[in-house]
């Protein structure tokens, strides 16, 4: 059995779907916390729980920053495996509301450590996050390079559930496996990424916002190639090293069973081009509004993907092209079923 925090979220769900659809049984949780559209991840567990491998799972509203109800949890199941989606999203809203990110990134991401320990788990994979890379230069990023800039308590936050992680795995010889996503995007997707309000706010004929002149660059991953990923590391744990004394001075790797891993599609696209891509998918000109850099923002995402295919023969399988296409198909089935939008 295993547990996915973070359920009824837009990775959650699709890991989930995809374990039960492999006759895998899964415990999910999540707060179902209103950051954006509840009926969204209601619509999300309610699809989980009418597939044909619905009874598979089981759904449990809880709060990972809830330190005696996740005791209980990891008392009362015995998970073989741990994937920790759960987490406050959002580079720009960490600026107005930092306690959420402490509360679940940090202290949630501690309950999950400690019920993993004691309670003797196999494998913990965790979401880690592009943005760890913050003021680095250097591109594309690769899991070799040094982490010490954030850009914002988002960023902070996922690096420190990597330190954490390490410790863990260095102490109680607990495997972890953290993987820093890069821009996931595909249907059932997150409101407040990109494509998902460019799509909504062109279809409604509003005015998008388009940041930096659009000379932004994302490293845009269809989600279906993250469920790959996930799934690839799951039963590949992590073992201690061999040879400390070389390991210790890589970032992505060290002297305990701890393993960092880039998961994007190592093709950065510009975020004008993405809006064409956009335009041309809908067949409509958006209305745009060019606003200057974010506070918090990377001007670049860009994954390097040498270990991933390397060690678990990880590939792409989505352009983005096609992964737009999928997900504005998805949009106007959910939002307007039988209705053309456009």
């Amino acid at each position: 059995m295993i547990l996915v925090t973070g359920a009824a979220g837009f990775i959650g769900f699709h890991v989930a779907s995809a374990l039960t659809a492999r006759g895998i049984p899964v415990v999910g949780i999540d707060n179902m916390n209103a950051y954006y559209d509840v009926s969204l991840k209601q619509s999300r567990l309610e699809t989980l729980q009418q597939s044909e491998s619905g009874p598979l799972f089981h759904f449990e509203k809880t709060d990972v920053a809830d330190r005696l109800v996740m005791q209980s949890l990891f008392q009362r199941y015995s998970f073989s495996h741990v994937i920790h989606l759960a987490a406050q999203a959002g580079v720009r809203h960490s600026l107005l509301d930092p306690y959420s990110y402490l509360d679940s990134n940090l202290a949630g991401f501690v309950n999950i450590l400690e019920g993993c320990r004691q309670e003797g788990v196999g494998h913990l994979i965790y979401a880690s996050s592009s943005s760890v890379y913050g003021g680095n230069r250097k591109v594309p990023y690769s899991e070799h390079d040094a982490v010490d800039h954030p850009l914002s308590l988002y960023a902070a936050t996922k690096r420190a559930n990597e330190l954490l992680a390490h410790s863990y795995s260095h102490l109680y010889d607990l495997p972890t496996t953290g993987l820093r996503f890069f821009t996931v995007y595909g249907p059932w997707g997150r409101p407040d990424m990109a494509i998902f309000k460019f799509v909504k706010t062109i279809l409604e004929n509003g005015t998008i916002d388009v940041f930096n002149g659009g000379d932004m660059k994302r490293d845009f991953t269809y989600i279906d190639d993250i469920v790959d990923g996930v799934l690839g590391v799951l039963d590949n744990p992590p073992r201690r090293d061999e040879n400390p004394s070389d390991a210790i001075q890589l970032p992505d790797s060290a002297c305990a069973p701890f393993r960092i891993y880039n998961l994007g599609n190592s093709s950065p696209v510009q975020l004008a081009h993405l809006i064409d891509i956009i335009e041309t998918t809908l067949g409509k000109v958006a209305k745009k509004r060019m606003l200057p850099m974010q506070p918090g923002d990377m001007y670049i995402t860009y994954a390097d993907m040498t270990n991933l295919p390397t060690d678990i023969g990880f590939k792409h399988k989505v352009p983005l092209e096609e992964g737009v296409r999928r997900f504005v198909d998805w949009y106007r089935s959910y939002y307007n079923p039988g209705n053309d939008l456009s």
